[in-house]
C-alpha cells in the first residue's frame, strides 16, 4: 500500500500500523520519527540544540530514541487504532511491549471514554522477545538538573523550590509558545528550546473523521526530555506534576478510572523510572519535586511568588505547541477556574482579579462551571485540575470569612456543600504520598 494519500485513507478500514524508523541528524540536532498507518507515512520532526555527542552515551541515546519513537506513536496511532502493529527496526521485548500497552490503554483512556471505544479489546504491542538491549551503564552525566516549564504556576514553583535547594537548575521547552519563551529568558540559568512538529497529515487525518481526542502528552514530553537530558549533559530532569494528579477523573460504565492526567501521576512517574534504569541510564534520574503537594498547597507557595504573577499562564484553551491563541485566560475553561479558586484563599480579591483580568467567582454565569470541579456527581472534568475535595475546601474556606464570602459563586456553592463533609485547606496542604525526590532535597520539598 506505499503512496497511499491522505484523500485515500479510510478510518473503518484501518489494519496496520508501522513504526518504520527513527533517527538523529547530529550535525543538524534533529531527529525524525517515522510512521506507516495503513500505507500513509507521516513523520513528525524534533529540532533539539545541536550539541557534541560523547561517544560514551551513543547506546543510552539509541535507547532513548526507541523510548520517543514508541511513545510519540501515539499520536498517529490513534488515528485509526489498527490491530497490527509492525516494526522495522528493533521491536519492544516483552517486558517494553506491556509497559507500553499500558500507557497506551491508560494514557488513551479518555480517547476512548469520549470516543466510545474498549481499550481492553485493542491488542496493541505484542512481544515473544524475552530480553532486549543490556542492562546499561553509568555514562558520567553531568550533576545538573533540567527543568520542563509549561509557562504555569506549578514549574515556576518547581523551579524556585531547586533555588532554594541551592541547585542552579536549566530550563526546558516542548514548542514555540513565546510566553514559554518569555518566562525562561526571565529566570537564571539556560533555556532550551526543543520544537516539535507534528506531520500536518495527521492534522489532515482528523478533518476527514480519524479517530481524534487526548493522548498522554506528558509522557510525549517526558520522552523527549529523557533524550534531551542525554544530549545536553543533565543527570536530573525535575518535572512538577502534583499528588492531585493521581485522583481519577471519573469512572466509566465498566468501572474502569479515567484519569485525564494519567502521564502526571505517580503511577506513571514510577513506570518511566524503571525503564530508565532497566534500558536507558541507572544515573539519570526523572522524577517531580511537587509529587508529594496537592495543587492546594502548590497555589499557596506561588501566591507569594509575586514576581511571577504578571507573566504566567495555565490555561489549556490557549495553549498548543505554537504556543497562545489569544491571551493568557480565556476565563471560561476549568483549568482557568480551578487555578483562580485554588489561588482565592491565599489572595485578595484585586489581586487575583488583576491577574485574570476578571472576578471569575463574582460572576454567576460561572457558577455551573465551578461547580463541575467540585465533582457532587462523581465526576469532575476531564482537564488538568485538582482534586475534588481541593475545591470543595477552598469554597468553604472563602465561604467561612474575609473578602470572598459575598461573592455570588461562593456562596451558591457553600450552599450545595452545607451537608457535604469537606476537610480543611490545611489537611489538603500536608505533602504526604509516595515520591521519587531525592533525600538530599527532602527538605525543600
Amino acid at each position: 500500500m506505499a503512496g497511499v494519500g491522505v484523500e485515500d485513507w479510510d478510518r473503518s478500514a484501518s489494519r496496520r500500523f508501522v513504526f518504520k524508523s527513527r533517527g538523529l541528524d547530529q550535525a543538524r540536532g534533529q531527529v525524525r520519527l517515522v510512521y506507516e498507518l495503513d500505507g500513509l507515512e507521516m513523520s513528525e520532526i524534533l529540532d533539539f540544540p545541536s550539541v557534541p555527542v560523547d561517544d560514551a552515551r551513543r547506546e543510552a541515546i539509541e535507547s532513548a530514541l526507541d523510548l520517543l519513537h514508541w511513545v510519540a506513536g501515539v499520536s498517529y496511532w490513534k488515528a485509526g487504532c489498527p490491530d497490527e502493529m509492525v516494526f522495522s527496526g528493533r521491536a519492544p521485548d516483552a517486558w517494553e511491549a506491556a509497559w507500553l500497552n499500558r500507557l497506551y490503554r491508560q494514557g488513551l483512556a479518555e480517547f476512548a471514554y469520549r470516543n466510545r471505544l474498549d481499550v481492553e479489546s485493542w491488542p496493541l504491542f505484542n512481544s515473544n522477545v524475552e530480553a532486549g538491549r543490556h542492562a546499561p551503564v553509568a555514562t558520567g552525566l553531568a550533576r545538573r538538573s533540567l527543568v520542563p516549564l509549561g509557562g504555569g504556576k506549578d514549574s515556576l514553583v518547581a523551579w524556585s523550590r531547586l533555588v532554594r535547594a541551592g541547585e542552579r537548575p536549566d530550563t526546558i521547552q516542548i514548542g514555540s509558545s513565546p510566553v514559554i519563551e518569555r518566562i525562561g529568558r526571565q529566570l537564571e540559568g539556560r533555556h532550551w528550546m526543543v520544537a516539535r512538529k507534528l506531520d500536518p497529515k495527521l492534522g489532515r487525518l482528523n478533518d476527514q473523521g480519524a479517530w481524534n481526542g487526548h493522548v498522554p502528552v506528558t509522557a510525549i514530553n517526558a520522552a523527549i526530555c529523557v533524550l534531551a537530558a542525554l544530549l545536553m549533559d543533565y543527570d536530573r530532569v525535575v518535572f512538577a506534576n502534583e499528588r492531585s494528579a493521581d485522583e481519577a477523573s471519573l469512572v466509566d460504565e465498566s468501572g474502569r478510572p479515567v484519569n485525564h492526567q494519567f502521564s502526571k501521576s505517580f503511577e506513571f512517574e514510577r513506570m518511566l523510572d524503571e525503564w530508565i534504569r532497566r534500558s536507558i541510564e541507572p544515573e539519570l534520574k526523572v522524577f517531580s519535586i511537587l509529587r508529594r503537594d496537592r495543587e492546594l498547597a502548590i497555589c499557596k507557595e506561588f501566591s507569594d511568588l509575586v514576581e511571577f504573577h504578571s507573566v504566567f499562564a495555565s490555561c489549556n484553551r490557549n495553549f498548543h505547541l505554537q504556543g497562545p491563541r489569544t491571551d493568557r485566560w480565556c476565563g471560561q475553561c476549568p483549568k482557568c477556574l480551578f487555578v483562580f479558586l485554588g489561588l482565592a484563599p491565599f489572595m485578595e480579591p484585586a489581586r487575583l482579579t488583576a491577574i485574570f483580568g476578571r472576578d471569575l467567582l463574582a460572576d454567576p454565569e460561572r457558577v455551573d462551571g465551578f461547580a463541575q470541579l467540585l465533582a457532587l456527581d462523581g465526576a469532575k472534568p476531564l482537564e488538568c485540575v485538582g482534586e475534588a475535595d481541593e475545591a470543595r475546601a477552598a469554597i468553604m474556606a472563602l465561604a467561612g470569612s474575609g473578602p470572598w464570602s459575598e461573592h455570588v459563586v461562593v456562596d451558591m456553592l457553600a450552599r450545595r456543600l452545607s451537608q457535604t463533609p469537606v476537610p480543611t485547606i490545611r489537611q489538603l496542604c500536608r505533602p504526604a504520598g509516595d515520591h521519587l525526590i531525592p533525600a538530599e532535597w527532602l527538605h525543600a520539598a
